[in-house]
């Protein structure tokens, strides 16, 4: 009898398509020639190092996310290849396997049970309520900032701002108490092993170093969740009053699994976003002052890069059944990586796709937040700290600029996508 996985393969070679290098740093860099030659010649692709599905066209990956019942998110956070044994035995000491079904891995009942408080904390209200919060949080990054290019002439602008202010935020909406807070860049480094370890290719040593930091970070929120003095306002607290299914409390390893995917999402993913805003800001003539001289472009601009550079750039889901699509029939179990990031710039979805137009008429019909019942729950607080951030960023310092016209270095990470380095140096403007 021919199995799913044998039929999948023999699918894979009846059709080859373009190579792609899904870890290259000439592909994190400059995708989009390869978002083009898989949409033109092989919309649903098998790669064969990660032997997942890729599936590039807007069409295609919207009627994916529309129909969440044939398209599971069951694999969505499981390691992209596999991890070492020396690697595996670390995460294991700590306690942790594999995360269990929570927000962004879950197909079954208790998913809209644990997505309720989340949205409730990520809602249109909190995040307005929140915002002098961040303006507040930003205009101290962007002192330290200065202070850097005061002293230096140079900031690295992907690990300062960028990196930091999200981190902060999110503590702050998560209701994490000061006492049980680790230090901001510990956080960030954190979260930035564990997406690393699941969606990168590193050799035996390289895993190992990044299964210590995510084992820290595991223990760490183990011992958040276990805490009795969540705010009742929080996340943790309400948590702490939601009933499964079952009626039972939420299991803590569930509870753990929340919180790291809000960590990882609210953090990683904001951080990417601005980092990328940033950097086409500034390497588009004449665009960092207007964005200073009228803060309202920031939203368009933050918008445009959700839509073309989003840094999730993919998400996996796994076949519930056998099923046909972008003309590929795919058995039950198939796993498909679905491009936002080739969406995003599909010809037939959106008008010179390319182009950043912080005006564009669809404004916001993209997919840079995901479609249907997973769509981010973070979207509106993303979209306020990109605007926030931007604004007051190019309004402080106008004359900022790239310190270099090399194109800096990207993560070569499946999912994720944006500028590991943005070094910026300053002109102040004089004045009379």
């Amino acid at each position: 009898m021919t199995t799913d996985t044998s039929a999948a393969a023999a699918l894979a070679a009846a059709a080859p398509g373009p190579d792609v290098d899904l870890f290259s740093q000439e592909f994190a860099a400059d995708p989009f020639p390869v978002f083009d030659r898989l949409r033109r010649s092989a919309p649903v692709h098998h790669d064969p190092v990660t032997k997942l599905w890729l599936v590039s066209r807007d069409e295609d990956v919207r009627r994916v996310l529309l129909d969440p019942t044939t398209y599971r998110n069951d694999n969505a956070l499981g390691s992209v290849l596999p991890l070492r044994l020396p690697a595996l035995r670390i995460l294991d000491r700590a306690g942790f396997k594999t995360l269990p079904p929570a927000l962004f891995n879950n197909s079954t009942e208790s998913h809209p049970v644990l997505r309720g408080p989340v949205l409730r904390l990520f809602g249109a209200q909190r995040v307005r309520a929140a915002l002098p919060m961040i303006e507040r949080v930003t205009h101290e990054e962007l002192d330290l900032m200065e202070a850097e290019l005061d002293a230096t002439g140079r900031h690295d602008f992907a690990r300062g701002p960028a990196r930091t202010i999200p981190v902060r935020v999110m503590l702050e909406l998560l209701g994490v108490p000061e006492a049980a807070r680790a230090d901001i860049a510990t956080v960030a480094d954190w979260t930035d092993a564990f997406i690393g370890l699941f969606w990168g290719r590193t050799d035996k040593d390289r895993q190992r170093e990044l299964a210590l930091q995510v084992a820290d970070f595991y223990t760490w929120l183990c011992e958040l969740a276990a805490r009795p003095d969540a705010p009742e306002d929080s996340l943790l607290g309400a948590l702490a009053k939601v009933r499964m299914p079952d009626g039972s409390p939420v299991p803590p390893d569930v509870a753990v699994a929340v919180c790291s995917n809000l960590m990882v999402a609210g953090h990683v993913t904001t951080s990417q976003m601005i980092s990328t805003a940033v950097h086409r800001a500034l390497e588009t003539e004449g665009q960092w002052r207007a964005l200073g001289r009228d803060p309202g472009l920031a939203e368009g601009w933050t918008e445009e890069t959700l839509r073309r550079e989003p840094s999730l750039t993919a998400w996996r889901r796994i076949t519930s059944r056998p099923v046909t699509l972008g003309g590929v029939d795919l058995p039950e179990g198939a796993e498909l990586l679905i491009l936002f990031t080739s969406a995003g710039t599909d010809p037939e979805a959106h008008e010179e796709p390319l182009r950043i137009c912080p005006m564009r008429a669809e404004g916001r019909a993209h997919l840079g937040f995901g479609l249907g019942r997973h769509r981010c729950p973070g979207a509106e607080l993303a979209r306020a700290e990109g605007r926030v951030v931007l604004g007051a960023a190019a309004a402080r310092f106008p004359g900022l600029r790239l310190a270099s016209a090399d194109r800096p270095p990207f993560l070569e990470l499946v999912s994720f996508r944006a500028p590991t380095r943005l070094d910026v140096t300053h002109t102040p403007t004089r004045t009379a």
